[in-house]
């Protein structure tokens, strides 16, 4: 059962009742899926076209340094949802894979049990809303949970269309059918993404068209609307028409995938949509637009020049995302914020938003942003923190073995809990990460490594454990 403390309800009621009379503000959140930080035209592509997406940024605030909580989808999803570090939850890995598994050679570690369902006891951003009068909907994909008693209607959304435990819909085109096999053992699992649609039509498209319906539906009241794309994930499926354009047209210095500039290119038109129904329902100044990533981008597709990394790993290219936040009479147009957030603080930015109170003792490690977004001010924050106590074993390169991460100020500490070694970035002068400074600046790395060691213990973070039958010869 959900755990909803009494005081924060009363809070939360108070209130709502205090500020009935001032109309709330509509919240769209684009969660685009292994976007990765230099995948628009308004974060350096001169190859991917993002037109909608750069008016977005124009119109609104653009973060530099925007970290997802996770290098891959699950842990950074849930703590969207939470406001926690996915470490805190225990959801490190997307839901089910064991890489330890995938893997198969012996490994220094036994990886670390993680959860695969987000707990219902956790209150998620749309029940929050929920008691501010919001009415919320998430539009595709979910895939913080692996059992149906988890799905989105438990966890306070009033719509759910398309999301289901799955990482990826199988197809693109209807209809929305793919398979999967969890292990040997198990027999073929078949999952359709949308039970219904039309021969030829596209999955953000449909995606959008039921999130052009919700809006005008609920036009009347205040609305979330989660817009959770599965694009641009694998597989790589996109309009012919737009795939044969991007073939016609010369590679960029980066970026040159025909197929996936396509399918970012049906991502930046459903924006686009989306602000055009705002503007032609009346709401687009009583709506605030934010945009982001869950992870890097998939290594074997896209370049995160010149960002080392993709998604799977921890170096800059895996969890630094883009961020766009449009806040008409607030945000100043083409603003810029170089201060480092991250996934966790949209939990209680959203609620100042929405004028409701916080609610700290769930959304505990996100901070509001609010202040960053007015120009009013820096973070009360000492740093960010990564931990993963898994191995990858999904075919990203670099792929991710044990470790934990720090962010603080301009330096950035990564400890491979294999083998206990420290790798040491200063990200202002090195963005790339290509100079390791553990050795150089011992007393630095140390600073680091024991207030990761410290947020560890007060997190309750799971660790891995030795593997007894490892031979490191």
């Amino acid at each position: 059962m959900k755990r909803i403390p009494f005081l924060l309800l009363s809070l939360a009621f108070l209130s709502f009742g205090e500020a009935a009379d001032k109309p709330r503000l509509n919240i769209v959140f684009f969660l685009i899926d292994d976007m990765g930080w230099t995948d628009l035209g308004c974060y350096g592509s001169d190859y991917y076209e993002t037109p909608n997406v750069d008016r977005l940024a124009q119109q609104g605030m653009k973060f530099t340094d925007a970290y997802a909580a996770g290098c891959v989808c699950s842990p950074t999803r849930v703590s969207i949802l939470t406001g926690k570090y996915p470490g805190r939850l225990h959801i490190t890995h997307a839901i089910p894979i064991q890489g330890a598994q995938r893997l198969k050679a012996p490994l220094p570690l036994i990886e670390a049990v993680y959860r695969k369902n987000l707990p219902l006891e956790e209150v998620t951003i749309a029940e929050a809303l929920k008691e501010g009068g919001y009415v919320s909907a998430t539009m595709g994909k979910w895939h913080v949970c692996w059992d149906k008693e988890f799905y989105p209607q438990a966890q306070g959304f009033d719509v759910n269309v398309g999301g289901n435990n799955m990482g990826n819909p199988g197809n693109y085109f209807y209809p929305y059918n793919g398979s999967w096999r969890m292990t040997k053992k198990h027999p073929l699992t078949r999952w359709n993404t949308l039970p219904d649609g039309e021969p030829g039509e596209y999955l953000t498209d449909r995606l959008t068209d039921e999130a052009l319906a919700f809006m005008d539906k609920h036009r009347e009241r205040p609305f979330f609307l989660y817009l959770s794309h599965y694009a641009v994930h694998t597989p790589l499926q996109a309009h012919k028409k737009m795939i044969a354009k991007y073939r016609k047209k010369p590679a960029g210095k980066h970026h040159k995938n025909p197929a996936y500039a396509a399918m970012i290119e049906s991502v930046d038109r459903s924006v686009g949509r989306v602000m055009m129904k705002l503007e032609k329902l009346g709401l687009d100044d009583k709506t605030v637009v934010i945009f982001t990533s869950d992870n890097g981008g998939h290594g074997r597709i896209t370049s995160h020049h010149p960002l080392r990394g993709n998604k799977g790993n921890f170096y800059e290219g895996g969890i630094r995302v883009p961020l766009i936040v449009r806040w008409p009479g607030v945000v100043n147009p083409v603003s810029q914020c170089r201060i480092p957030v991250i996934s966790t603080d949209f939990f209680p930015t959203i609620l100042d938003i929405a004028g409701l109170p916080p609610r700290p003792t769930d959304h505990m490690d996100g901070v509001n942003i609010v202040s960053l977004l007015k120009q009013e001010g820096e973070l009360k924050r000492d740093a960010l923190y990564w931990h993963y106590p898994n191995y990858i074993g999904a075919g990203h390169p670099g792929g991710a073995r044990p470790c934990s991460v720090i962010r603080k100020g301009d330096w950035k500490l990564i400890e491979s809990l294999e083998d206990n070694r420290l790798q040491l970035f200063n990200l202002k002068e090195d963005r790339g990460e290509k100079n390791d400074l553990a050795l150089g600046m011992p007393e630095k790395a140390q600073e680091l490594h024991r207030m990761l060691e410290e947020w560890r213990k007060d997190a309750a973070v799971q660790m891995p454990k030795v593997n007894p039958d490892f031979n490191p010869q």
